[in-house]
């Protein structure tokens, strides 16, 4: 039995709070997600968010502890991400974590939410050892980080524009899927044939390990255009099946590159789109083939959640590091950088 930590995690759309015992052990992972909600506008509004969190925090946090079998007095520490994600958002999650801390007189932990992803890969593989590659990939994010120790981070590639998730969003509210995209995506391209349209790559300069997604984005939106004008029929599941293609290509090649680079033995996958099945599949049989581990958390830790925050706060409990209860949103906090 290690130390017992109450994560809150409200970065964007969901209203999550968990109890970890000594890093690995989940006690509770509450998520309560907005998803209906903002389905109606085709993504997700930071004001319609910020609200919902309003409403949800305190019963999700009670609901976290009662599951968990708890009260304030048996916890050791509170966790919470402070960015990046939506400000408004943010705000809400950070604020119940500090008047929690307060009222119980423990300490504060401050959580990058990019580090929660990754540290959900320990939660399902407590073994892994550094060195180690990440890939996060997500609505917000697409990172490939080298992590040499616990809060050694190096970010190999980054998305220079549309992240994939977003990529993926944006294409099927175009095509008519709704939202979220990713899954529905991924859905609708098991109907279809990937190698029917010939979408770009963009792999950017020699040896570039950074992403960019809008140029296939606009390549979509083009064929589609050309396609009504000229009186044809899209199929959808085809188009679905060669866009979700042409993402993955890109993804697991930079990725595998920077295996080679880095020469690690063992890739992470995390974050949103860490859950699609033919990201799995491809970048596993590219691993494979070079005697690699691929290893990757089950879809309710690849989603946001509470649970991976509390992961990533165990390591930080452990070396003592705190954050003062002036602990303040920052949307654009980047991975490994404190602001406290």
């Amino acid at each position: 039995m290690g130390e017992k930590i109450l994560a809150i995690e409200t970065s964007c759309d969901e209203t999550s709070a968990a109890v970890v015992d000594g890093g690995t052990r989940i006690l509770s992972n509450i998520i309560s997600s907005q998803i209906d909600v903002h389905r109606k506008f085709g993504g997700v509004v930071p004001e319609v968010a910020s609200r919902k969190h309003l409403e949800l925090i305190n019963h999700v946090i009670l609901e976290a502890l009662q599951e968990a079998g708890l009260g304030f007095k048996d916890l050791d520490a509170v966790a919470v991400t402070y960015g990046p994600g939506l400000v408004g958002a943010l705000l809400v999650g950070l604020s119940a974590g500090k008047a929690c801390a307060y009222a119980a007189g423990i300490p504060l932990i401050g959580v990058n939410h990019l580090e929660g992803h990754i540290y959900a890969n320990l939660l399902a593989e407590p073994d892994l050892t550094f060195p180690l590659l990440c890939l996060v990939v997500s609505g917000g994010h697409t990172d490939l980080v080298y992590i040499s120790g616990h809060g050694n981070y190096r970010v190999a590639g980054r998305t220079r524009d549309d992240a994939a998730g977003e990529a993926f969003d944006k294409v099927a509210r175009t095509v008519g899927l709704g939202y979220p995209g990713g899954p529905l995506i991924e859905k609708k391209a098991r109907e279809g044939n990937s190698e029917a349209i010939e979408f770009p790559r963009a792999y950017l300069e020699e040896g570039s390990l950074d992403f960019s997604f809008s140029g296939l984005k606009s390549a979509v939106i083009n064929y589609l255009h050309r396609a009504r004008q000229r009186g044809e029929t899209v199929n959808i599941a085809d188009l679905s099946a060669s866009f979700q293609k042409a993402v993955v290509d890109v993804l697991v090649d930079k990725t595998l590159a920077a295996a080679h680079k880095y020469q690690v033995s063992t890739i992470m996958l995390a974050g949103g789109v860490a859950a699609n099945g033919f990201l799995r599949t491809e970048l596993e049989n590219g691993a494979g083939q070079e005697g690699w581990r691929l290893v990757y958390p089950p879809p309710v830790l690849c989603t946001d959640n509470a649970a991976m925050i509390g992961c990533a706060a165990h390591y930080k409990y452990i070396e003592g590091k705190f954050a003062p209860l002036t602990l303040n949103a920052v949307p654009n906090l980047k991975l490994g950088e404190q602001c406290f």
